[in-house]
């Protein structure tokens, strides 16, 4: 039934790690749930720069990402980058704040998509609570999982092609209109507009928007010539992901005018989109647009589940954790325990919170996606550093841009977007409790949890401890 040592090579191609990626970064539910709160509490009209300007953050990270990509790439994905570069508990360390995130995110897509099945299905009568969606989706989400990346690969290229056809269409629709009450300009791409007041706000919900960024990387060992596919799909994804997040947004601020957007987002903050749609090309645009929401939450629950496999089956292969995750399927080559052991997880925390009868949206959702974005962040920054000292013993032909100043640059913006990310963290997760302030403890607690625990490997199991990272050096 399974069997140990390596996922299947050569599965899967350049256009299926994009998918992968985009997929992960949820177009369609980032735009319509995330953009609103960032216009209407953020810079305003200023969010498209605000895209523009964390893609260009990330594309100075992915020049060092992408030049150390070459040299170390498996299934462990940060976890080897940290492990290289910064030493083994470091990057124990960081892989547990690698998994801690996301979980959290897949726990927000469930939530989420719970709410918004509940929602389509009301109009037929079908009045079921939340989590009999989210169940069900953790159900078929494992399924699917359980078969050939390459699978998982073609149904998200599918999905993803839905969601951003409807957005697409929103989007010309608005400019054939002629844009709004004050016409069709670029006034809120001028520098004025994007580094207004507020913008720290914006970027504290436009960064989460690019959360899987990595799943180029983990899936490198599956990867048809990795070496070329893996920086490749990291441009492209890139350039993809910001280059619709900031048309969907520029074109949105038409639609209400630059002056109106961000009270048009205070007053309507979770139908600015939706109004749009209606307005411009009928009901059922709008109707559509709640159906594909709904897919692009699965597609996102999907591409995270095979992310997190990914991150258990290198652990486990390690010895770190539970061998046995280090096994997989003989006819498909995906992780098999693994997939078995996050769904078992997932199914566990949609129980406690259904038992204890909180909010799916305002707690749930809210609460998971402000870990992960404080998770993701601190992962990040870690690779930046690792990219540096790993380049600093050799620097493999590499030039100074490459190896140092842009990791340096992209640490510097990360480390900043961290902070902003904590100052505002009340109104990330929409509530001030002391719960919620523990957050940054929570994610700084898990990662020294896994430096602990490699730390206590080097005492108790130096064999164990020498032997890892091994199986990722290439």
């Amino acid at each position: 039934m399974s069997t140990t040592g390596r996922l299947r090579k050569n599965s899967i191609g350049l256009s299926h790690i994009v998918f992968f990626v985009v997929a992960a970064a949820a177009p369609l539910t980032a735009v319509v749930g995330a953009t609103p709160p960032a216009f209407a509490f953020g810079n305003g009209a200023g969010v498209a720069g605000a895209f523009i300007l964390t893609g260009l953050l990330y594309l100075v990270f992915s020049v060092g990402f992408t030049a150390m990509s070459q040299h170390v790439g498996s299934a462990g994905a940060f976890y080897t980058y940290i492990s290289q570069g910064l030493g083994k508990p470091t990057g124990v360390g960081g892989a547990f704040i690698a998994i801690l995130t996301y979980n959290a995110i897949q726990i927000a897509t469930y939530a989420a998509f719970g709410v918004f099945a509940g929602q389509a299905f009301q109009p037929l009568g079908v009045m079921l609570p939340w989590w009999v969606y989210a169940v069900t989706a953790v159900g078929i989400v494992t399924l699917c999982g359980r078969r050939n990346i390459g699978f998982s690969a073609n149904l998200l290229g599918v999905c993803l092609v839905a969601e951003i056809a409807v957005l697409a269409l929103l989007d010309i629709a608005i400019l054939v209109h002629g844009g709004g009450p004050q016409g069709i300009s670029l006034s809120s791409l001028s520098p004025r507009t994007v580094l207004a007041p507020g913008l720290g706000v914006a970027l504290v919900f436009v960064v989460g928007s690019y959360m899987g960024f990595e799943a180029t990387a983990i899936f490198a060992e599956e990867a048809r010539d990795p070496e070329r596919t893996i920086p490749r799909a990291t441009f492209i994804a890139l350039f993809l992901i910001t280059g619709f997040y900031a048309f969907s947004t520029w074109t949105i601020t038409q639609y209400y005018g630059p002056d109106a957007v961000a009270q048009a987002a205070r007053d309507h903050l979770s139908t600015l989109y939706f109004d749009a749609a209606a307005a411009l090309l009928g009901a059922w645009a709008s109707d559509l647009m709640n159906i594909l929401l709904i897919t692009s939450l699965f597609a996102c629950a999907l591409s995270f589940h095979n992310t997190i496999n990914r991150y258990l089956f290198a652990l486990g292969r390690e010895g770190l954790i539970w061998r046995r995750l280090g096994e997989t399927y003989a006819d498909s080559g995906s992780p098999a325990a693994a997939g078995v052991l996050q769904s078992v997880g997932a199914l566990i925390v949609i129980g406690v919170f259904a038992a204890g009868g909180q909010d799916p949206y305002a707690v749930v959702f809210s609460w998971a996606a402000a870990i992960a974005t404080m998770g993701i962040l601190a992962v990040q920054l870690l690779v930046c550093i690792a990219i540096v000292a790993f380049f600093r013993r050799d620097p493999k032909g590499f030039s100074l841009w490459r190896r140092a100043v842009a990791p340096v640059a992209a640490g510097l913006g990360l480390l900043s977007a961290a902070g902003l990310v904590v100052i505002n963290l009340p109104l990330l997760a929409g509530s001030d409790s002391a719960l919620v302030l523990s957050f940054p403890y929570l994610v700084a607690g898990t990662g020294i949890s896994g430096a602990s625990l490699a730390l206590w490997l080097r005492v108790r199991k130096p064999t164990l401890y020498a032997a890892l990272g091994r199986v990722f050096e290439t």
